[in-house]
């Protein structure tokens, strides 16, 4: 059974700087590609980034250039490093995995098998 758990969130002023980490059980993030999602009050879950089995990344267009996903194969965690932080980055952060193997891996919900509780991330402006 996958389990998926995140930590890192908390409260930053605008500019700031946090790094997610999401912790697997019974799931290999060198296998698969995964991801992170974020979701704010009243809005629908949206992609944030994903890294494929092989490194490959890709971003959500409003945090191009601010969010840095990577992974641990040694640790088997995910990150994800944000920088210049917003106020509307604020949202639960959600830490996702696929089976997907290969390089194609759109940032989709519906590819996103399991998910983690999240973890909650506040900017302050």
């Amino acid at each position: 059974q996958v389990q998926l758990v995140e930590s890192g969130g908390g409260s930053v002023q605008a500019g700031g700087s946090l790094r997610l980490s999401c912790a697997a059980s019974g799931y290999t993030f060198s296998t698969y590609c995964a991801g992170w999602f974020r979701q704010a009050p009243g809005k629908e879950r949206e992609g944030v980034a994903r890294i494929s089995r092989d490194g490959i990344t890709r971003y959500g267009d409003s945090v191009k250039g601010r969010f840095t996903i990577s992974k641990d194969s040694a640790k088997n965690t995910l990150y994800l490093e944000m920088n210049s932080l917003k106020a509307e980055d604020t949202a639960m952060y959600y830490c996702a995995a696929t089976r997907l193997g290969g390089a194609y891996c759109p940032l989709v919900l519906g590819n996103y098998k399991d998910w983690g509780q999240g973890t909650q991330v506040t900017v302050s402006s």
